[in-house]
């Protein structure tokens, strides 16, 4: 497998420190609010990451943490109303409430429990003990306030992450009032404590983590170093990366990670969200309008280091999408539980074909998790079962049967690993009808009335009751088909 490193800015072989097994860290949420769009493509991206390694056969030990200590916490516990003592009683309930919506959302997403998901104010020993070891090296100083600095330019390499010189850095940088930096570079490892925020007693008097200390403490805490991928938004590459890096290679001598992976920014509509800009998209608004199903399936259908733009029409695409591969799958699996037939042998041009595609499949995804490329080729095989279903020869020719069994078992595994396609089509496909009307304010017990009363004017070969009744369902935006199984609708 080739990935790309953003610390050397180019695809690698990604080689495991330790053979056979791989340590995984992925910067999770800080718990002060709902998951958006930007935080289900993180956590979709590094979900498949974890999956393609432990399909090659590789034992993942994957951490992601929560921030559960933070000023956004605790000024949103302010704006809520707590003073005083009772701020650090309300940003712990405000942690529990959106750790927990956190696992809702994601798992209605299909991504998959991290191995190890531990919060920050568990490991305040650990970070303590790591500010220490940097004061003792030289690498950081308290002040007499009870703040802990990291000195930036103590650590040589600082910036190599990023790819910016501390000239570039410093033209920015600025002490603010208040703070006691012995430069504008240095960064807080730990913050003395102001009247009624969460603390923790500290040789520095009370205080709590800084943000970036923490995902040091508990990488090195829950996986050894250097850890295999460390990874998370394009956006955590400077500062939070960057500090992290430092800290850790100043603290241990050691290397924090061999590979730097991060995925690319979400848009809408072709601008950046933010909240400012009203644009902000959470998960759960998404899910009252389309499947979670289909916005995994938009989130993969792009590289994940590309920008990514969330608009109507790439979520409609990525709808008639997925409702195109179930349809497959449910005609693929209707006919492989016929008897199978006898004798016959598969055009070698379709053995060749279907092969193709799954190895295609296989170099897309060891391509640095070229997931837009492998759902191409899934598209592809889902346009070969459906020309074999469509060919009543072949239909008759065990051979060609055998291809169509291989493809379903090849087709199961991709969806494995992507996370898409494991429902029973019958079920997806009644969820994204229902969700469909929904959109449209439509009455499903009046649609399903009147085709009722359709078939009865067919039936009493009424044919222009029957036709009347066609076109009073497709002005609601209903689509009928006649099958020799019966008649059936759908939303156009």
């Amino acid at each position: 497998m080739q990935i790309y490193n953003t610390l050397t800015r180019k695809k690698e072989p990604f080689v495991p420190v330790t053979p056979g097994k791989v340590g995984m860290y992925a910067c999770g949420i800080t718990t002060y609010d709902l998951c958006h769009i930007g935080h289900g493509r993180s956590a979709v991206v590094f979900d498949v990451l974890a999956r393609y390694l432990r399909s090659l056969g590789l034992e993942v030990t994957f951490v992601r943490n929560f921030t559960d200590v933070d000023d956004k916490i605790i000024n949103r516990a302010i704006k809520e109303g707590a003073e005083g003592k009772a701020i650090a009683e309300r940003c712990a309930d405000i942690s529990r409430t959106y750790i927990a919506a956190f696992h809702e959302d994601m798992d209605l997403l299909g991504v998959q429990r991290a191995d190890i998901e531990p919060k920050a104010t568990e490991h305040i020993e650990e970070m303590i003990a790591l500010c220490q070891t940097l004061i003792g090296q030289g690498h950081a100083y308290a002040t007499p306030s009870g703040d802990v600095y990291f000195k930036v330019r103590s650590f040589e390499p600082y910036g190599k992450l990023s790819g910016r010189s501390l000239d570039e850095m410093q033209a920015g940088a600025r002490v603010a009032p208040g703070e006691e930096k012995q430069d504008p570079m240095d960064f807080a490892l730990w913050k003395g404590a102001k009247p009624g925020e969460p603390s923790w007693p500290s040789p520095w008097g009370q205080g709590r983590p800084g943000w970036h200390i923490e995902c040091s403490a508990m990488t090195e805490k829950h996986l050894s170093l250097p850890l295999d991928i460390h990874g998370g938004g394009q956006d955590l590459v400077f500062p939070h990366h960057e500090n992290e890096l430092a800290q850790t290679e100043a603290a241990t001598q050691k290397g924090f990670a061999r590979y730097w992976v991060h995925n690319g920014f979400v848009q809408i509509n072709a601008e950046k969200m933010s909240k400012s800009l009203g644009n902000f998209t959470t998960l759960r608004d998404i899910y009252k309008t389309h499947l979670p199903e289909v916005l995994r399936f938009f989130l993969l259908a792009r590289h994940y280091r590309s920008p990514i733009d969330f608009t109507p029409e790439a979520m409609e695409d990525a709808e008639k999408n997925c409702k195109r591969m179930y349809e497959t799958l449910q005609a693929l699996q209707a006919e492989l539980a016929k008897p199978e037939p006898k004798g016959g042998t598969a055009p070698k041009e379709l053995e060749e074909e279907a092969a193709s595609l799954m190895r295609q499949w296989d170099e897309a995804m060891a391509d640095d998790l070229n997931t837009a490329a492998a759902l191409g080729y899934m598209n592809s095989m889902g346009h070969l079962i459906n020309r074999v279903l469509d060919d009543k020869g072949l239909r008759k020719n065990a051979g060609a049967r055998h291809v169509l069994a291989h493809m379903a078992q090849a087709f199961a595994k991709a969806s494995v690993v992507l996370g898409l396609f494991s429902q029973q089509p019958t079920a997806f496909l009644q969820a994204l009808r229902s969700i469909k009307a929904a959109r449209l304010n439509l009455d499903i017990a009046k649609v399903e009335t009147l085709m009722q009363e359709r078939l009865e004017a067919r039936t009493s070969k009424d044919f222009a009751r029957s036709d009347a009744i066609r076109d009073a369902l497709a002005e609601l935006g209903v689509a009928v088909r006649d099958t020799p199984e019966g008649a059936l609708w759908d939303i156009a």
